[in-house]
């Protein structure tokens, strides 16, 4: 068995991957951007508003860095090299982050 076949799967992962960053990524940009336009039209506070738009944000950035993330890894399972996916994961962690914030800004503003 070559190297290849050791870290190579004949399957759909890296698909399904790929599936799952976008459905992420499409998450934080549309939720964001819904809750941000909500958040301007009933008034909240700019955090709220920077939170959200910043998700949105986000998103966006992953959303556009899917297809290149998905030959990166692609070419990184055929070569046997090791998966860095940290800058998408910290686009990520951040759009979440931003979600949080905008949410606790406006349960604390609306209690």
């Amino acid at each position: 068995m070559t190297a290849e076949e050791e870290i190579w799967d004949q399957g759909l992962q890296s698909e399904r991957t790929r599936l799952a960053w976008v459905r992420t990524a499409v998450a934080l940009s549309t939720g964001g951007l819904g809750a941000a336009g909500l958040s301007v039209r009933y008034g909240l506070p700019a955090p709220a508003i920077v939170g959200f738009a910043l998700a949105a944000l986000c998103g966006g950035v992953l959303l556009i860095r899917t297809r290149v993330r998905f030959r990166r890894v692609q070419a990184a399972l055929h070569a046997g090299r090791p998966l860095d996916a940290g800058l998408d994961a910290v686009f990520a962690w951040l759009g979440t982050l931003s979600v949080v914030a905008g949410a606790l800004t406006f349960v604390l503003t609306v209690r």
